[in-house]
């Protein structure tokens, strides 16, 4: 079930999405080299460079960004005489480093890519052709083959249309196109449905006169040409003949011919190019070393000022810009990077959500600071798995643990023999005993005959398919029918003891308790339609001659229909409230008078040219009358595992949850009761269907008087408020605690997501699992996918990919809160760390005269920023506020992140002054203490430099990690060893004195004892939130 055509994007050059020119075609069937025009390949391509674009296209995204440029133009820099400030090594080590972990990262990323596409383009379809049939690569399909298409398992990966079924029809399941569950039927052409073999197809000349492609799903408009015959045969072809790629089929064996291939397939058109995301807290660290950037340039023109723009100057100004360069940090973009690939790390190895992978790496922390989720409903929410819950009889209702009475009562109606009954009837009890059972037979009967239900047979390895159908083996059937609720209901009427065993276009067999075969001739059926919302059948059973006309549908409809009752309204609510979808079923006898009259009446309305669908629903309406009350149906689609725990810690933590769904109105709005996404205290508001602008002004002023209430809206209308209300709808959709939005297209979801992040500027997150919510998914800031039974096209184009939603809620509150505060503690010590060396540098050369001379030479400045502090401040990456167990029981600590406060201009503002504060500190300090060498100054700076560096990071720590002491200890270790190599820079021998080790320490005390303080009174009299969870 890989290949759901995971056709993510087509070429960036390709006009896939806007038009382009695209013709109709002409295509002969079995014959793909007569073609006329040149037609795509049939392959998919999800990677964003190829073998010669990959290293320029990986530089030109780490250039464009002005941070990384501007290291490469001082790197640069270097190579002229006048400017250079010490070793070229100081400046293209860093910068070599920082490129050569990136296009590693993006190397290994485009790997991936060209595997998996790999897997789907080999993927393996059987051809026919005159040799037979042969085994070809989806790769090597083109248009005009005769693809055989099986049974599920296989996803069709083609456009194509069936020309030959053994059964004359077939179902298809379409969810990963439209997100719709119930099945379709498909319809194959009239004309070669004669032939005797599929062979036959290559001998005859015929060809496909087909539309160019387009966008459109639901629409198709075609014809089909045998020319050979006499006469030749000319056939229509519409929607009902053709096999979208990226559906399934249900049942049996189709052969049919291929007329779209590659990029002009109608799941690739609807499908946007995924855009190129950039976190929004690399955003914000970008703002930040903007500012540093303003900070530099205007210390080193104070530094020219200072000196009175003697001599040659501007040179001057490029010296002093090279000697401060450490105030904008290059270890940055490096520690981020490296620090995101821990998280990604920690993410997958967490064994609470198992099969989480992280396929973008690039944005973990975003999931710190999510305000909307967004999330599609069938496969995401629920199982698509239906099951009967309920039977109401008015005085009496079945629940799930009470089947067992419904049985023996079906079981008793079949075996006792009636006369029995009628010498048993005494006075008293029995008599409601007798009236229970009866119209609980009734009403099993009505649910086993009222449906559009077709069992069929399958071969098990043990029996095969014509003995199965002969006996009607219990273990070979499966039922069909283009809605999982009817067949939920035929497996429960089956549990119960009333089996389906038999059904053609004429007839129906159902098998009592005791083995006995029912037989019922089908008269009539009235179909289910989304105007009538309810369906009907007429049947004669054989064995009494009764016609019996059985009706289902939703109870707004079926209330005016069946005769009077006190209990079917208050029943449906309480039902409805339950989350579970209510059928009322209702029947109605027939004499063999009233049918005649009936059936001349439907045929001649049949007959009619003028307003035909408005008489035929008049003749059907004139039996819809006075019919009887059987029974109320209750059928739950069931929910994932622990959804309404997770819908409620996200609400809890101040996200807003949207419901995105193709699905229809009633059985989203039943999802999202059941879920709980709307409580039960709320209203819920359904927008009205609205076509034009004045309509949708009406319903928004209608939802605007409603304070607090859900709403529930379909796709057409919602087209209708954006086109005309755009901003007044997002107004108030966006104070709506919950929204749903149903029957929505593809690109509509994506288009919703982009409105959110327009109007309110705030973080989204997408989850889905079809193919239908790619292109959500690719819009949103964060997309998650749910590797789901739709496929895995949805967690294959997501940013992260989960195997249950219920994890959502841990890769959030946990692991999204961790990243965030991880990356903003992270970066601003990181830029602490530079500014203090840069502080220490401009007090040294405004003591010197303003001299552009450096302050540390060649690799104590290098060592600095990476072996000597390195491992202590990367061990931030470990540090955590709360324990996870805490983060998942209190989702408000969630809350305080959206605000965005670990990392503001007011936290940066603060890391500032305490690096000015300790660079100076430090650098007097060293100043006045020295007495004979300027070595010495070195020595004294540099030693405090580094331990209050540590002593900061031990300051910061909020929960200590083993890693995080070996960290420090190891600095340290690194920083005392290493000193014997560095006696051009520093005297040894002066360490070694007692005057050395107490400058050292006052000067450390100095610069760091008051910030511990502070932290202290801090910690006393205005403690963080969280802090008082942890005590």
């Amino acid at each position: 079930d890989e290949g759901v055509g995971k056709k993510k994007n087509c070429c960036p050059w390709s006009r896939c999405c806007g038009g382009g020119d695209f013709r109709p075609r002409t295509v002969w069937l079995g014959h793909p080299e007569k073609r006329e025009q040149r037609y795509p390949r049939n392959v998919i391509n999800n990677q964003k460079y190829n073998f010669f674009t990959f290293l320029p296209g990986v530089l030109f995204n780490q250039f464009k960004y002005f941070f990384n440029l501007y290291f490469l133009l001082l790197a640069c820099s270097q190579f002229v005489n006048e400017l250079r400030l010490g070793a070229l090594y100081t400046y293209w080590v860093p910068l070599g480093f920082v490129l050569i972990i990136t296009i590693v990262r993006e190397a290994v990323e485009e790997m991936r890519c060209f595997l998996r596409d790999k897997e789907v383009n080999s993927q393996i379809y059987s051809k026919l052709s005159t040799r037979g049939t042969v085994k070809v690569k989806s790769s090597g399909i083109q248009v005009g083959d005769l693809i055989i298409v099986e049974k599920v398992g296989l996803c069709i990966f083609r456009h194509c249309f069936p020309v030959l079924h053994p059964k004359g029809s077939c179902f298809l399941r379409t969810d990963q196109l439209d997100g719709e569950t119930d099945w379709k039927l498909r319809l194959p052409v009239a004309c070669t449905q004669r032939l005797p073999t599929a062979a036959d197809l290559l001998q005859i000349r015929s060809f496909v006169y087909a539309e160019e492609p387009n966008i459109d799903i639901h629409n198709f408009i075609g014809t089909f040409t045998r020319e050979d015959g006499d006469p030749p045969v000319n056939e229509s072809l519409s929607i009902e003949n053709t096999l979208w790629a990226s559906t399934v089929i249900a049942s049996g064996t189709v052969v049919g011919v291929v007329i779209y291939t590659g990029k002009e397939l109608r799941s690739v058109m609807n499908t946007s190019n995924p855009r190129h995301k950039i976190g929004l807290f690399d955003l914000e660290v970008n703002c930040l070393t903007k500012i540093l950037f303003g900070a530099l340039v205007v210390v080193s023109l104070v530094m020219v000022a200072l000196q009175h723009f003697a001599g040659r100057w501007y040179l001057q100004i490029f010296r002093f810009l090279l000697l401060f360069s450490n105030i904008v940090p290059i270890s940055l973009r490096v520690n981020l990077d490296m620090g995101k690939m821990v998280f990604s790390w920690m993410i997958k190895k967490d064994s609470k959500i198992p099969g989480t992978v992280v396929r973008a790496s690039t944005f973990p922390e975003q999931l710190g600071r999510i305000s909307y989720l967004l999330t599609d409903k069938t496969g995401t929410l629920t199982q698509n798995e239906m099951v009967f819950r309920r039977l109401h009889l008015g005085t009496v209702a079945y629940g799930m643990d009470s089947m067992d009475e419904v049985q023996s009562h079906v079981f008793s109606a079949y075996t006792q023999p009636p006369q029995d009954l009628q010498a048993s009837r005494g006075p008293g009890a029995p008599k409601v005993r007798k009236t229970i059972s009866s119209r609980v037979h009734e009403a099993v009967k009505a649910i086993a005959l009222v449906h559009n239900v077709t069992p069929v047979y399958e071969s098990n390895g043990v029996t095969d398919q014509a003995e199965a159908e002969m006996h009607y083996e219990d273990t070979c059937r499966v039922y069909q029918a283009s809605s999982p609720d009817e067949v939920s209901l035929v497996q429960w009427t089956e549990s119960v003891g009333l089996t389906l065993v038999g059904r053609d276009q004429s007839s129906m067999q159902l098998r009592t308790p005791s083995g006995q075969i029912l037989n019922f001739t089908i008269l009539q059926i009235f179909p289910f339609t989304y105007e009538s919302k309810r369906m009907g059948i007429i049947v004669r059973d054989e064995s009494t001659g009764e016609i019996t006309f059985y009706m289902k549908g939703a109870d707004v409809m079926m209330a005016g229909i069946v005769q009077y009752n006190d209990w079917l309204e208050e029943e449906c609510g309480n039902m409805a409230r339950e989350g579970l979808r209510v059928l009322v079923v209702a029947k109605k006898s027939l004499t063999e008078e009233q049918y005649q009259d009936f059936e001349a009446r439907y045929v001649q309305a049949k007959l009619s040219v003028h307003d035909r669908s408005l008489k035929v629903a008049t003749v059907i309406e004139s039996l819809e009358m006075e019919m009887e009350l059987l029974c109320l149906t209750g059928v739950e689609d069931q929910l994932q595992a622990d959804v309404r725990p997770t819908l409620e810690i996200l609400r809890n933590a101040g996200i807003k949850v949207w419901m995105l769904t193709g699905d229809k109105l009633e059985t989203a709005t039943c999802t999202a009761k059941n879920a709980h996404l709307v409580t039960r205290n709320q209203d819920i508001h359904v927008f009205r269907p609205v076509t034009t602008r004045s309509e949708a002004h009406l319903e928004l002023n209608a939802f605007r008087r409603k304070h607090d209430c859900a709403l529930v809206i379909s796709g057409d209308s919602l087209e209708v408020c954006l086109k005309y209300y755009e901003y007044e709808f997002m107004e108030l959709a966006c104070q709506s605690p919950a929204v749903v939005c149903c029957r929505c297209a593809p690109t509509q979801k994506a288009q919703i997501v982009r409105l959110l992040q327009e109007r309110t500027g705030k973080l989204t997150c997408a989850v889905g699992d079809g193919g239908n919510d790619v292109s959500m998914i690719q819009e949103a800031d964060c997309g998650v996918g749910v590797e789901g039974k739709e496929g895995k096209q949805a967690s294959l184009a997501a940013d992260f990919s989960i195997t249950q939603f219920k994890h959502l809620g841990r890769l959030l509150m946990v692991h999204g809160r961790n990243s965030y505060k991880r990356s903003a503690a992270l970066s601003q010590f990181v830029i602490h760390r530079s500014l203090c060396i840069s502080t220490m540098q401009a007090v040294f050369s405004s003591v010197f005269y303003f001299a552009s001379v450096p302050l540390y030479q060649g690799f104590l400045i290098i060592g600095y920023s990476t072996i000597y502090t390195m491992f202590p401040v990367f061990s931030l990456v470990l540090d955590k506020d709360v324990k996870s167990e805490v983060a998942m029981l209190y989702p408000e600590l969630y809350k305080d992140l959206l605000k965005g406060r670990p990392l503001s201009f007011k936290t940066f503002l603060i890391w500032v002054l305490i690096s000015i504060y300790q660079g100076s500190i430090i650098m007097y300090g060293a100043l006045l203490l020295f007495e004979s060498e300027f070595v010495h100054i070195v020595a004294i700076s540099f030693t405090s430099l580094i331990l209050t560096e540590l002593l900061m990071v031990a300051l910061t720590v909020q929960t200590w990690h083993w890693l995080m002491i070996v960290a420090e200890l190891l600095s340290l270790a690194c920083y005392i060893a290493s000193l014997v190599f560095l006696h051009e820079f520093i005297d040894v021998y002066f360490i070694a004195t007692l005057s050395f080790v107490w400058k050292v320490t006052a000067i450390t005390l100095v610069s760091c004892l008051p910030l511990y303080i502070l932290k202290y009174l801090r910690r006393r009299f205005s403690p963080p939130s969280y802090s008082k969870l942890t005590s």
